[in-house]
This record gives C-alpha cells, sequence and structure tokens, in this order.
C-alpha cells in the first residue's frame, strides 16, 4: 500500500471536491461519478490532489476528467522532467561528479550509455528520452513514490557542493544529507595512505610490502607505457578506463549498501 494512501473520510472529502471543481468549471457532476474518481485517486496523498483540482479550474477549458487531474498529480510526484533529467545524466556521467539522481534518471543512462560512448550525444539523448518517459510513466502508474539518491564521484571537493543543492531543492532531507557527509568524509588514515602521501610530499616513509609491489606494479605499467606503440598506448588507456570504471561502480555499490542500511534502520 501507498504510504500516502487516504482513509475513507478523505475520500468522501476529496468526492465532495471533485463536484465543486466541476461545478465551479460549468459542469454538473454526478455524485456517483465523482465518488469513482475519487476512488481512483486515493492512493495519492491529499495535498496533491487538491492541489491538482486547483490548478484544473485555472488552466482546463471544457469539463473536468480524470485525465486532466491525473496529469497533474503525476507532475507534482518530484521527478524532473526530460530536459533536466538528462542534463543531471550528463551530469552522472562525469565520473569524477557527485550527483544527487532519481532511479529512473540511473535506469535511462544505463540505456543511452552505449550510444553515448560510441561518441554519438544526439542518439544518445533521444534513447535516454525514451527510456526516461518509459520508465516515470510505468513508476506513476504503479504509484510508487520518487526516490533520490546519491552517486558518488571522485572529487571529494564537489560532494559537499552537490549533496548541499540536493538539500536546497528538498531532494533528499537535511539528516539523510549529513549522514551522507559524514560516512563519506571520514577516511582513516593508514600506514599505506601516509606512505602515498610521503610519495608526493618527498618525506621518507616505510610502505607495507603488498603496498611496495603495487608501486612497482606501477612503475613498471610506466614505462611499459613509454616503450608501448601508439596501437598499445590505446589499449593500455582503454584498460586504466576501465579500472576507473570498475572503482566508480564500487562507490555507488558503497554508496548504495549505505542508504539501505540507514533505510532498514
Amino acid at each position: 500500500m501507498n504510504t500516502s494512501e487516504m482513509n475513507d473520510a478523505q475520500v468522501a472529502g476529496l468526492a465532495a471536491a471533485i463536484c465543486a471543481t466541476g461545478e465551479a468549471m460549468g459542469q454538473e457532476m454526478n455524485p456517483g461519478t465523482a465518488a469513482m474518481m475519487a476512488e481512483d485517486l486515493c492512493c495519492y496523498s491529499v495535498p496533491a490532489v487538491k492541489s491538482a483540482l486547483k490548478a484544473c479550474r485555472f488552466e482546463v477549458k471544457g469539463k473536468l476528467a480524470m485525465a486532466d487531474i491525473l496529469q497533474r498529480v503525476q507532475a507534482s510526484d518530484g521527478r524532473p522532467g526530460k530536459d533536466e533529467a538528462w542534463a543531471i545524466a550528463m551530469t552522472a556521467n562525469d565520473e569524477f561528479e557527485t550527483v544527487v539522481l532519481t532511479n529512473e534518471i540511473q535506469l535511462a543512462l544505463a540505456a543511452a550509455k552505449p550510444i553515448l560512448d560510441a561518441g554519438d550525444k544526439v542518439g544518445a539523448r533521444m534513447a535516454f528520452i525514451s527510456a526516461y518517459e518509459r520508465l516515470v510513466g510505468q513508476a506513476r502508474e504503479d504509484t510508487k513514490q520518487v526516490n533520490w539518491h546519491v552517486s558518488v564521484g571522485f572529487d571529494a571537493n564537489r560532494r559537499t557542493q552537490a549533496i548541499t543543492k540536493a538539500v536546497q531543492m528538498q531532494r533528499i532531507p537535511q539528516e539523510s544529507a549529513q549522514q551522507y557527509l559524514a560516512d563519506l568524509s571520514v577516511s582513516p588514515v593508514t600506514e599505506d595512505g601516509r606512505a602515498v602521501v610521503a610519495l608526493l610530499t618527498g618525506e621518507v616513509a616505510r610502505p607495507s610490502p603488498k603496498l611496495r609491489a603495487k608501486l612497482e606494479a606501477v612503475k613498471v605499467s610506466m614505462l611499459a607505457m613509454r616503450r608501448a606503440s601508439a596501437e598499445e598506448k590505446k589499449e593500455l588507456r582503454i584498460q586504466a578506463a576501465n579500472e576507473l570504471a570498475d572503482r566508480r561502480a564500487l562507490l555507488i555499490q558503497q554508496a548504495n549498501q549505505l542508504e539501505a542500511r540507514r533505510a532498514a534502520q
């Protein structure tokens, strides 16, 4: 059951409001018809339906129809329009950006990504919008509430900006944002971590044997890159890009697991 489903008294009040709206628009509304329309709308919140009826009184020319009410109720569910969704998806396609997006945006981007990776941005946008509108339509038909979640990027400095903006736009609650920022900013410093920092600062450090092996592998890889042919360099870059994508997928998985744990509490 949808958490916003109306009780019997609210459904009866909604039926009366539908009758009144029909009369205000110059239409004689049958009480039985109004009651049936109210029953069909009871899975939505009372404020959303009342707001939709008000919009109908100002915007609809002619008789009040169920489609007019439903269109306005669904449009107020917090899901962005196709153009804003595409802009969010393009930001999410940058591995360094932290983005707050909906389930539908994430799934539509996955459908369009092969076309985008092939360099056809126009075709990717068309594929994205087609998938997005289908997914949003299905979610609204199933009366699923919008679910905004954080896709974590590699740039730590941009995480705070993205999450703060999402709070300001009322897409995630303040409490969830604070928890996200706390979890993403806490990173215990190990001896290996100090050793990596030391490589950048020129200080003396003693990495563990495991880290020394990794650093040696990096060194060998860099030497191989210098000696490689143009085709081999391309293959090495592709491999590096795949590894970067795997790391980003791991970060997203960790963020989703964190969200699931918080939801279960």
